[in-house]
């Protein structure tokens, strides 16, 4: 199936599961996220799995219909968007996304979630980024988005779930100020496990080494890889090095080394521990992590020497033009995606 044959969302004022649809609010691989509305006239979103490699649905119609032979595979799919929406549900928690409700309709799964206003962290790195200064985003903003970050992402791994895809396009910051983890991604890693896509699963950048080896046990420490990336990502406006590009030649130092005194030493030793590409040398849990980056008192920034200065003023203009290409997440002020 093409890109071109993706399957068409729900009509409008469509009613499933006693929500009516309002409008699409985005559309990936693996389904399409509506704004609906619920009996009392509430906001939510509601996500329809419906991935676009194994399923046509054309303008109008209701039920996808599916090749014989990616039938099994849709199925596998069908079952891991459920169990993700029972776990998500059993989960509360200001820093998670709230899945109000789940249910079967239309030979599909619904997930219902909190409609977030606000807009993604990836929206706040361009911005900050088109105002040139020499941080990206403030050390203490970086602390205290984070801190949120990991105490919602401490209850999905005490529910022995992972995110899988956490990227700055996956932090939602709401209007009244907290921050989100959207976009849980267990229904893209059992296809991708499976083996029936060619295209990655994974967001260059963000992704541990071990997502991109097939067999390879994942755990706290993959998401820990990925929290890391994105302060990464605040600290310098850009990803940093995908996981392969990394294994030829490592460049996270160096380019870490060129905010010393700008980041503090303790914050860049932390994105160093977060980053490391052997799992078992990043911190285990994200107890250990939340420890660690709440340290007071060790803030101190490191003055460099002339000889110093001059080395990484020079790297960096070697660097310019790579940085230049670069760009932050892979989608662009797009609302939680499927």
């Amino acid at each position: 199936m093409s890109s071109k044959n993706k399957p068409a969302p729900l009509a409008v004022d469509s009613v499933i599961g006693g929500y009516r649809i309002v409008r699409r609010l985005a559309a990936g691989g693996f389904g399409v996220v509506y704004l609906a509305l619920d009996g009392s006239g509430q906001q939510v979103a509601i996500k329809e799995y419906l991935p676009a490699s194994l399923a046509l649905r054309e303008p109008g119609e209701r039920l996808p219909r599916v090749l014989p032979e990616k039938l099994s595979l849709y199925r596998l799919g069908l079952k891991s968007f459920f169990e993700e929406g029972r776990s998500l549900a059993q989960l509360s928690h200001p820093s998670v996304v709230s899945v109000l409700n789940f249910f079967r309709e239309n030979e599909t799964v619904y997930m219902v979630m909190n409609y977030l206003e606000g807009a993604n962290l990836q929206e706040f790195i361009l911005t900050a980024r088109g105002i040139k200064t020499d941080k990206v985003l403030r050390e203490s903003t970086i602390r205290s988005l984070f801190d949120e970050v990991l105490r919602g992402l401490r209850i999905v791994h005490q529910h022995k779930m992972l995110h899988l895809d956490i990227k700055p396009a996956n932090i939602f910051i709401t209007d009244d100020d907290r921050a989100v983890l959207i976009d849980f991604g267990a229904a893209r890693e059992v296809l991708s496990k499976e083996g029936s896509f060619i295209r990655p699963m994974y967001t260059p950048g963000f992704a541990a080494p071990e997502m991109y080896r097939r067999g390879e046990a994942m755990g706290p420490w993959t998401d820990i890889y990925a929290i890391g990336a994105c302060i990464y990502a605040c600290m310098q406006g850009v990803p940093p090095y995908a996981a392969p590009q990394r294994q030829e030649k490592d460049r996270l130092g160096q380019a870490l080394g060129k905010l010393r005194g700008v980041y503090s030493d303790k914050l860049i030793e932390v994105v160093e521990w977060c980053m490391a590409p052997d799992p078992l040398s990043r911190p285990q849990s994200v107890f250990a992590l939340q420890k660690e980056l709440n340290r007071e008192g060790e803030r101190r920034h490191t003055r460099l020497s002339v000889a110093e200065k001059m080395r990484l003023q020079i790297g960096a203009l070697v660097s310019d033009t790579r940085k230049s290409v670069q760009k932050i997440g892979a989608t662009r002020g797009a609302p939680p995606a499927p």
